[in-house]
C-alpha cells in the first residue's frame, strides 16, 4: 500500500519503499521510522518523540531492529526510530516481530525505572501515564532492582519552576520535551538540561523563574508527572474526570481546548489537538483561568429594585425570573429611547439576538459592542473590509512572504498567532515586520524588524510601506492589524489602502473571543446582521422580511461613546447592558455617570459589577461551560461549542433577551440557541451592496499639543482582568507593571517615575527600553484599575517626574 501525509500526496520519485514487520509501505521521502510504523498502525513505544518538536533522540525507548537485507541499510545494533529517517529497501522489525528490539525495549525501561520513584497511587499523572502504560506493555514483568541494594534518587521536591509550574525532579526520564517546547516553540528558553550523566536533570537559573505565556503546555507533554500544575496538584484522579471539547473564551483565535471536570466542578483545562488552528498548544490564560465562573461573587439569581414611596430608588432585592421579564420590560417601556452596550464576550447567538432585540423590540440602531475605545472610522472598516470576509487563514501566515503587525502584539493579545508566526519563521518561510513603538520581547522571539513609530504616527508609517517597499509587502503578504489601531485617525483607512495597492491580505484581530461574530451578527449601529448596512433600504426591507416586521429603524445609531454621552444628556432614557466593564471605555467616569443618570437599567452579568450594582434589573447570565455556542474567530472561522454543565441559576443572554421581548408585546421568534442558530442560518449573509455606509463622520484628531510623552499601551496576556480571578498561582506569573522608557528618559526620571494625565496620577517602575524620548508604555490593565481609568484618556500626553517628586 502506499500512505502519504497530510498535507498531499507527494510524487512518485518522492516515495521510499520499506517493510515494517513483514508489511511493504511506501511513505514520503525523509519520513521518520516512527512516523511511517504509525501510518502501518504499528504503535512504537516512546517517550521525548513528539510530532511537534525536532526530534532528539533522548529517551531510547524507540529502539526497533533494522537487520542488513544486502542493500547496506543495516545496522549491527538497535536504532531510535524518531531520529532515523526511512531509506529505500530498509527492513524494520519492531517490538511487534523482533525479539532483539522486543528486548533492548525492556532493557531501556528497566533503566529508566531504576530511579523513578513507584508513587502512581498519588502521581497526578498516574491514570494517563505514558510510563505507566508503556511499563506494562514494552516492560519487563518483574524488577530486578533490590530495595536492599541501593537506594532511589531524590531530590527536594516541590520545585517551583514558576509560581504554576511544579517540578518533582525525581520524576523526570529526561525525555527534554519541555526543554525543547520551550525553545523551539515558544521561545522561552528558561529551562534546560543540566549536570551531566546520572546527574543531569531539569533546571533553572536561580533568579529567572520560568516566565513564559505558554508554560503549561510542558505539563501537558511531560510524559510523566514530573512537572505538575499548582492549580490541579493533588485535585483529582485522571479516571476520575469527564471529559469535554470545547473552545477558548479568552482572544479571538479560537483555540480548541479539553474541559475536565467532576461532579459539576471544572478541574482543569488542556489544549485540544487542531491542527488548522491551534495545534496542540495554547496559552496558559486559556488553560488556567476558568475559576472566574465560580468566584463567590457569581450572580445566581434575578434581582429587581423596587421604588420607593417618595420616588428614590430601593435595594436591589431576589425576584423570580417571570418577574423580572416583566419589571425589565416595564421599566424600559417607561424609559423610552434606549441604548444596548453588549460587550465583546459574547457567542454570535446571543450577538444575534441583541441585535434583533434592539432593532425589533426595542426599535432602535443605538447598539455597539464595542464597549472600548474606538472610532467612527472602525465602524465603516469592519463594514467594508471584515464582516462576511475570510481572507487570512493560520495556514496563510506560514506561507506569507511577509507578515505586517499594527496595533497588535501577538503575544500579548494573540497567543495561537503568535506562536504560528515564531514557526514560520523559525522555518525561515515569513519575515514579521511590526509597526510599534519598540521591538517588544515577543518580536525578538519571532526574529522580526521594527519600524519604530511613535503612537499617532501609524498611518504615514504604512503609507510609506507602499511607498519604499523595503520591508516586501506585495500580494504575498498578510496585513494584520489590531483593534486599538482604531484610535488613531486615518490608520485603519492606511491599512486598508497599503492593502489595496500592494494586494496584500487583510485580516482584523480584536481581542475579545465574541467581537468578530458581533461583527457579523449586526451589534454595530451601522450593521445589521449578515453585513446588511443599515443605509441600503434593500437590506433593511430584507432584514425586516426575515424578522415578521413592517420596518426596521432607518438612521444609523449611535456608537458607543455616543450612547454614553446621550444618557448622560437625557436623549436616551433606557440601557440594557451586558458584559461592559466601565474601566474598559474610553472614559470610565463618563460611562459610570451615564449609568447613574439613566432612567432604567437593564444589567445582564456573571458576576457582581458596578454596573449591577447601578442597574434597575440584574439578570445572571450563563459562563462558556454553562451554555452552547459559536465564537467566530480573528479568520472568520464559526467554532462550536457545547455546553458542558446545565445551571438552572443562570441563562443565555439571547434566552435573556427573548423573555424581555415576549414581555414587551415584540417577541424575537427564539428561545434556545439552537433556534436561534437555525434562524441565524435561514436569514444568512447579505449578497447586496455592502458598500453603502453613511452617517459616520471623523471623530477629531490627537490634541495638537506636544508637551508631555504619547502614551502606548496595550493588555498583557496575564493582567488585571476579571476573567482571570480566582487563579492566584497563574496571577503570579504575570510581569509586573512597568513603565517603559527611552535611556535618556530613564537616565533623568528612573528608576521609579511619576505619569500624570488628565484623569490622574501614578507612580511605577520605570525600565529603559528603544523607544522615542517623548513616548512612554504602560501595560493597559495592570495597576489599579487601568490606563484609562486612573492616568490619561485615549490620545492625550502625560508628563513625567521622578517618582521621589510626587
Amino acid at each position: 500500500m502506499t500512505l502519504a501525509p497530510n498535507n498531499g500526496a507527494p510524487e512518485k520519485t518522492d516515495l521510499v519503499t520499506l517493510t515494517i514487520d513483514g508489511v511493504q509501505v511506501s511513505v514520503a521521502k525523509d519520513t521518520l521510522v516512527i512516523r511511517a510504523a504509525e501510518q502501518v498502525g504499528v504503535q512504537i513505544p516512546r517517550f521525548c518523540d513528539h510530532p511537534l518538536l525536532a526530534p532528539v533522540g533522548a529517551c531510547r525507548q524507540c529502539l526497533v531492529d533494522i537487520p542488513d537485507a544486502g542493500n547496506g541499510r543495516g545496522f549491527p545494533k538497535p536504532q531510535a526510530s524518531c531520529t532515523l529517517p526511512v531509506a529505500e529497501g530498509m527492513v524494520v522489525n519492531t517490538q511487534a516481530t523482533s525479539p532483539v528490539a522486543d528486548k533492548a525495549q525492556q532493557g531501556i525501561m528497566e533503566f529508566l525505572l531504576i530511579n523513578h520513584p513507584l508513587d502512581c497511587p498519588v502521581c497526578d499523572k498516574g491514570g494517563e501515564c505514558p510510563l505507566q502504560n508503556q511499563a506494562m506493555s514494552n516492560g519487563r514483568g518483574e524488577s530486578r532492582f533490590s530495595a536492599g541494594g541501593g537506594v532511589k534518587r531524590t531530590y527536594p521536591k516541590p520545585i517551583n519552576i514558576s509560581a504554576q509550574v511544579l517540578l518533582d525532579r525525581e520524576r523526570c526520564v529526561l525525555c527534554a520535551r519541555c526543554t525543547r517546547f520551550s525553545e523551539q516553540i515558544a521561545g522561552d528558553p528558561f529551562i534546560a538540561l543540566i549536570e551531566r550523566g546520572a546527574l543531569q536533570q531539569v533546571g533553572i537559573y536561580e533568579r529567572e523563574p520560568f516566565d513564559s505565556y505558554f508554560s503549561g503546555n510542558t505539563i501537558q507533554i511531560c510524559p510523566v508527572g514530573a512537572l505538575t500544575s499548582a492549580d490541579y496538584r493533588f485535585r483529582s484522579r485522571p479516571f476520575d474526570l469527564v471529559s469535554s471539547p470545547s473552545i477558548a473564551e479568552h482572544d479571538s483565535c479560537g483555540s480548541a481546548i479539553r474541559v475536565d471536570h467532576r461532579r459539576g466542578k471544572v478541574m482543569r483545562r488542556l489544549a485540544g489537538n487542531d491542527p488548522e488552528v491551534n495545534e496542540e498548544w495554547i496559552t496558559d490564560k486559556d488553560r488556567f483561568a476558568f475559576h472566574y465562573a465560580t468566584e463567590a461573587d457569581r450572580l445566581s439569581y434575578p434581582q429587581v429594585r423596587d421604588a420607593l414611596p417618595d420616588g428614590g430608588r430601593g435595594e436591589l432585592r431576589p425576584a423570580s425570573w417571570p418577574e423580572a421579564f416583566a419589571v425589565a420590560a416595564r421599566g424600559l417601556q417607561a424609559a423610552g429611547a434606549t441604548g444596548v452596550l453588549t460587550g465583546g464576550r459574547i457567542t454570535a447567538e446571543d450577538g444575534y439576538a441583541y441585535s434583533k432585540f434592539a432593532r425589533v423590540a426595542l426599535g432602535t440602531n443605538d447598539i455597539d459592542f464595542r464597549s472600548r475605545p474606538h472610532s467612527a472610522e472602525e465602524a465603516a472598516f469592519l463594514a467594508a473590509e471584515v464582516v462576511l470576509r475570510s481572507t487570512v487563514t493560520y495556514a496563510d501566515l506560514e506561507t506569507a512572504s511577509t507578515v505586517v503587525l499594527v496595533g497588535l502584539e501577538p503575544e500579548d493579545e494573540a497567543g495561537t498567532i503568535f506562536l504560528r508566526l515564531r514557526k514560520a519563521t523559525m522555518h525561515g518561510t515569513t519575515r514579521v515586520v511590526a509597526i510599534a513603538p519598540y521591538a517588544t520581547r515577543g518580536l525578538a522571539k519571532m526574529g522580526g524588524h521594527l519600524v519604530r513609530t511613535a503612537p499617532g504616527a501609524e498611518p504615514a508609517a504604512i503609507e510609506a510601506l507602499v511607498q519604499q517597499g523595503e520591508y516586501g509587502v506585495d500580494s504575498t503578504a498578510v496585513i494584520l492589524v489590531g483593534e486599538r489601531l482604531a484610535t488613531v485617525p486615518g490608520a485603519l483607512s492606511a491599512a486598508a489602502s497599503l492593502a489595496a495597492k500592494t494586494g496584500a491580505r487583510l485580516a482584523w484581530v480584536p481581542r475579545r473571543a465574541g467581537d468578530r461574530g458581533a461583527v457579523e451578527t449586526g451589534c454595530l449601529p451601522n450593521l445589521l446582521p449578515g453585513g446588511r448596512p443599515v443605509a441600503d433600504a434593500a437590506a433593511r426591507v430584507d432584514a425586516a422580511a426575515d424578522w415578521g416586521v413592517a420596518h426596521l429603524p432607518e438612521s444609523v445609531g449611535r456608537d458607543a461613546d455616543a450612547i454614553v454621552a446621550a444618557l448622560g444628556s437625557g436623549e436616551l432614557g433606557g440601557l440594557v447592558i451586558g458584559g461592559v466593564d466601565p474601566d474598559d471605555t474610553s472614559d470610565p467616569a463618563a460611562t459610570r455617570a451615564a449609568i447613574a443618570a439613566a432612567s432604567f437599567v437593564v444589567a445582564l452579568e456573571l458576576r457582581e459589577t458596578d454596573v449591577t450594582r447601578a442597574a434597575d434589573v440584574v439578570f445572571p447570565v450563563a459562563p462558556t461551560v454553562d451554555k452552547s455556542g459559536i465564537f467566530v474567530t480573528w479568520e472568520g472561522r464559526p467554532r462550536s461549542f457545547d455546553a458542558v454543565f446545565s445551571s438552572p441559576s443562570s441563562l443565555p443572554d439571547l434566552r435573556i433577551l427573548a423573555g424581555i421581548a415576549e414581555e414587551l408585546g415584540r417577541p424575537l421568534g427564539f428561545r434556545t440557541i439552537v433556534e436561534a442558530r437555525a434562524e441565524m442560518e435561514e436569514m444568512g449573509p447579505w449578497d447586496g451592496d455592502r458598500a453603502v455606509l453613511t452617517g459616520f463622520e471623523a471623530r477629531s484628531a490627537r490634541p495638537s499639543t506636544t508637551d508631555g510623552l504619547a502614551i502606548s499601551t496595550w493588555k498583557l496576556l496575564v493582567d488585571n482582568g476579571s476573567m482571570q480571578d480566582g487563579d492566584k498561582a497563574y496571577r503570579a506569573t504575570g510581569r509586573g507593571p512597568v513603565a517603559r522608557v527611552s535611556t535618556t528618559t530613564y537616565d533623568a526620571h528612573g528608576p521609579t517615575v511619576t505619569l500624570t494625565g488628565d484623569r490622574g496620577s501614578v507612580t511605577l517602575p520605570a525600565e529603559p527600553a528603544d523607544l522615542d524620548d517623548d513616548v512612554v508604555w504602560l501595560p493597559a490593565n495592570s495597576f489599579g484599575n487601568g490606563v484609562l481609568a486612573d492616568l490619561a484618556s485615549p490620545g492625550s500626553r502625560v508628563s513625567i517626574a521622578k517618582g521621589s517628586d510626587a
